[in-house]
Parts: structure tokens; C-alpha cells; sequence
């Protein structure tokens, strides 16, 4: 049974807030009850006089009396770049009036696949996807719509791929032709070269100085060189499978050679060694002993020569700190090796211990910073004259007896070398002055000097009433710090000379007379 739907008036009236027109419709707002605002906040947050509205006027629309103003046009270039040109200028998008409306063309299906292809994958959203070669056009009327083969080019050839362009054949073998020639003139021109002589490596003449004339510089270390190297030789000792060597300086025409003791020590003490001489040149011959001194370490050996050169001896006394001083000798073996350098102290006291038993070796020492090793023992300290002023003998090493040279050597000198050599080529032996005691180096606060040990019954010390304990600072006019210095006093002295004799006795001092007897 078909009901009608109610009529309004028919239906439930809901209230409603609002004003009722009796009939319970709402006919308009309920009125709001707005309370009464404070003033002083009316006056902080209220709006300004004059302003009616919640939005201020526009600025612009003051400005035109209400008339809104339009953006100004683009410019020139930009309406020429982007316009509509001016053939269009009635083309809009919009469809022309007339013009078939949206909706009104007629219902017909654009084809796009032919009617046999009820299977294709895309217009069955369910069909599987199949990979298959790339489409083809479709054959109608028995007749294939598939394109001919694009053909191919020709390939580059040799001249394109060298030179980018087409070259004629002729004109390659032109070229090759050319080629070849020039290549065989180049070779023919070689060979004809290098045959008649290459300029560039001709032999030739290069200017050479004559120097047959030039001539060391007198005084220099060349000049004296020249002059004294060959009076300078070389000793060699053989004892059975050993032996040593060291140098020496022919110092007298009739063959004597002053050398070091401990150089000829060896052959000495054993009948069967052997002593050999070998002279700048390269002659060797024999050697003898003609006597040597331990405590001063000074030997002479005569070799039977005629004509030797011979050194000149100079004076040691006149050397200062500072002279220039050269070492000729054969350090490790090396013959008439020279070295160079300066006197770095003189009156230098040296004592040490004596070889194979023999007494300490006491001099007063040149010491030099020119450089000594062993085998220049024995070998000649020269001035700047060439003359001779010491004997090398000895160096003071880190490395202990068998070190090299750090610069500090010692030498005897000559002028007291030269008392012992002619006593030794007169007598085969030299005394010495003694004065009969041992003492030891002190040092105290006010006084240092050698503080007698012992007194020889007899001697020269105790005839002049030195006794065990006297500290003697001053000998013979010579300052006495150690024993060292008080040896090399005594022995500088001659036999049977008096010289004046300081001592300190018990904080006294006390000056005596002693003379010096024989060791």
C-alpha cells in the first residue's frame, strides 16, 4: 500500500533557539546580552577615532578615489617574446560562437587496433604479458608494410682515416714516393758525414797552461814540503812475525837518523829483530842503533848512505802559542804523509810511563793540533821556515792507547832534543841531572806545588837540607805547581849546576841552594 509522505505542516516542530513566532519556528537571532566594557580598557584596545571598520582603507584606492589601479604593461621585449602573434590575434581558446559545442560530436569510436585483434594484451587488462619482437605495421590487401633496410655507406678507406678527406691514389704514392727519397738522401747525406768526419767529435787541441815554470810559493807548506820531505824516512822493525814502524829525521850528513826511543825499542832488547830504513823515494836500506835515552825517549840510528838530505835544525825556544807548524811522518803506514797546524801550548810538562821497562819518560812538551797517529812517533815538527823545532812522539786519544788523534800532539823540543842527540852519537848514552828525591803534586788553598815523598841518603836534596814533607813551589827560577813540572826542572838542568831551591816548610818558606848530581 503506497503511503504519501507528510505534508510540513504535518510534521514535528523541534525548538529551536531564537525568537519563536508563536508557532515554534525561529524567525530570528535570540538578542545578545553584551555586557557593559570598561573604559579603560575601551581606551587602550578600542579603535581608533574615525576608524569604523576592522580593516583600514587602501592606500591605493585613497589615492585613485576608489578606482582600483591596473599592473602596468610588460614590456616590449617580453610581450614580442611571449604575445600571440599578430596573424592571431582574434584566436582564443574559447570556441568561436557557431562552433560545434563540448558534447555534440558524434558518438563514434576512434579505431585504433584492427577487428582481428580481440587478444590484444593491451586492450585486456587480464591478458599475461608477453615479450615478443618490436611491433610492424599490418598487411593489407596481401601487401607487407614493413620498411626496406636503410643501406649502408661506404666504409672509410686508409686516406679518409689519416687525413679526414678523400685522396686521390695518385696523389698518396705521390707522396710515399716523396717520402722515400727524402729518407734516402738523409742517409746517403749520414754515411758521407761519418765518413769525412763528424765536426762535433773531431779530435782537437785544448789550450793547456804552462806551468813548467811555476814554483811553490816561498814559506808556503808546499815550498817547505818540497824542501825537507825527503830528509824525513820511514823505520820499520821486524821482530820474528811481528813487528812496528815509525818515522825519523836525518838530521847529520854522515847517516844519523834522531827518531823516538820507544820506536827502536824493540829491536834493542832482541838480538834477532831486524831495523830498516826506508827513505821518500822508496830505498830501503839497514839501520843501527846508535844509542838511545828512556827517560826522554829520544834514539839515533846511522844508515850508510852518501849525500842524504838533510834536515836544518831551528830553535824551539823562539816557537809562540798561535805559529804555524807542519808534521811530516808516516802515520799508519802511510810515508811522508803531511799534516798542518798551530802551536797550542809550550813548557807543556809530560811525564809517562817508560816502555818495557824502562824508567818514565820526562820532557817538556810543544803540544800541536796538527794531526798525529802512530807512526808519526819519531818524524819532524816544522816552523814556518822549514826549519826543525821538535820530534813527534806522542798524542793524548779518548780512545786510550790505541785512539787516533783529536788534535792534541806533543813533540820534544828541539833544543833540548838536540843535547841528547850529540850526546848519544859522542857516547851512545846520555846523564842526567838528579837532585836525589820523589814527590807528589799537591794543591791547597794558598799553596800548590811537589810535596817531597823521600830523600835519597847523600843526594843533592838532602845536602841542602830538603826534607820529607818541604812542598817546593819554585826551581831554578821556574814556577813548581806538580811533580811533573819539578821533574822536568831537574832534568832540563845540566850535571853539577846550583840553582835556587823554594820550599814551604811547616808554613814557612824557605829558599835553599842544591846542586844537581848525575842520575
Amino acid at each position: 500500500m503506497n503511503e504519501q509522505p507528510p505534508s510540513p505542516e504535518q510534521l514535528p516542530v523541534t525548538p529551536v533557539s531564537g525568537v519563536d513566532d508563536g508557532e515554534g519556528r525561529r524567525i530570528g537571532p535570540r538578542p545578545l546580552d553584551r555586557p557593559a566594557v570598561d573604559p579603560s580598557l575601551t581606551a587602550q584596545f578600542g579603535r581608533p577615532d574615525g576608524v569604523d571598520s576592522a580593516f583600514a582603507p587602501r592606500a591605493d584606492t585613497a589615492a585613485t578615489n576608489g578606482a582600483i589601479a591596473l599592473a602596468p604593461p610588460p614590456p616590449e621585449a617580453l610581450s614580442m617574446a611571449f604575445g600571440r602573434p599578430a596573424s592571431a590575434d582574434d584566436v582564443l581558446l574559447q570556441r568561436a560562437p557557431g562552433s560545434v559545442p563540448y558534447g555534440s560530436e558524434p558518438d563514434v569510436e576512434p579505431v585504433f587496433w584492427p577487428d582481428s585483434a580481440d587478444r590484444d594484451p593491451w586492450r585486456d587488462p587480464g591478458a599475461g604479458a608477453i615479450l615478443g619482437p618490436p611491433a610492424a605495421g599490418s598487411e593489407k590487401d596481401g601487401e607487407s608494410t614493413a620498411k626496406p633496410a636503410a643501406k649502408t655507406g661506404p666504409m672509410l678507406s686508409v686516406p679518409e682515416l689519416l687525413f679526414g678527406r678523400r685522396v686521390k691514389p695518385v696523389a698518396l704514392a705521390t707522396l710515399a714516393g716523396v717520402a722515400l727519397l727524402i729518407g734516402v738522401g738523409g742517409g746517403v747525406a749520414g754515411w758521407g758525414i761519418a765518413q769525412s768526419g763528424n765536426p762535433l767529435t773531431s779530435s782537437v787541441t785544448l789550450a793547456q797552461v804552462d806551468d813548467s815554470g811555476k814554483k811553490p810559493a816561498p814559506g808556503s807548506v808546499a815550498d817547505i814540503v818540497k824542501r825537507t820531505q825527503a830528509a824525513v824516512v820511514q823505520i820499520e822493525v821486524q821482530v820474528g812475525t811481528g813487528g812496528g814502524l815509525g818515522s825519523g829525521v836525518m838530521i847529520d850528513g854522515a847517516g844519523y837518523i834522531l827518531t823516538n826511543n820507544h820506536v827502536v825499542s824493540a829491536a834493542a832488547s832482541d838480538p834477532s829483530a831486524t831495523l830498516r830504513v826506508v827513505f821518500a823515494d822508496g830505498t830501503k836500506t839497514d839501520g843501527k842503533i846508535v844509542g838511545r835515552d828512556p827517560k826522554t825517549d829520544l834514539a839515533v840510528v846511522k844508515v850508510a848512505v852518501t849525500n842524504p838530505t838533510v834536515i836544518q835544525l831551528g830553535k824551539s825556544g823562539n816557537l809562540s802559542v798561535g805559529d804555524e807548524v807542519i808534521a811530516i811522518g808516516s802515520p799508519l803506514g802511510l810515508s811522508s804523509s803531511v799534516t798542518s797546524g798551530i802551536v797550542s801550548a809550550v813548557n807543556r810538562p809530560l811525564q809517562a810511563a817508560g816502555d818495557g821497562g824502562d824508567p818514565p819518560v820526562t820532557y817538556d812538551a810543544i803540544q800541536t793540533d796538527a794531526a798525529i797517529n802512530h807512526g808519526n812517533s819519531g818524524g819532524a815538527l816544522l816552523d814556518d821556515t822549514g826549519a826543525l823545532v821538535g820530534i813527534n812522539s806522542a798524542i793524548l786519544s779518548a780512545g786510550g792507547p790505541d785512539g787516533g788523534s783529536i788534535g792534541i800532539g806533543f813533540a820534544i823540543p828541539i833544543d833540548f832534543a838536540r843535547r841528547i842527540a850529540q850526546g848519544l852519537i859522542k857516547d851512545g848514552q846520555v846523564k842526567h841531572a838528579d837532585i836525589g828525591l820523589n814527590a807528589r803534586s799537591v794543591s791547597a788553598v794558598s799553596t800548590d806545588g811537589a810535596q817531597v815523598q823521600n830523600v835519597k841518603q847523600g843526594g843533592a836534596a838532602a845536602k841542602a837540607g830538603i826534607a820529607e814533607g818541604d812542598v817546593i813551589t819554585n826551581f831554578a827560577g821556574r814556577t813548581i805547581r806538580t811533580a811533573d813540572e819539578l821533574s822536568v826542572a831537574i832534568i832540563e838542568r845540566t850535571i853539577g849546576e846550583t840553582v835556587r831551591v823554594t820550599i814551604v816548610r811547616q808554613g814557612r818558606q824557605m829558599v835553599l841552594q842544591v846542586t844537581t848530581q848525575s842520575d
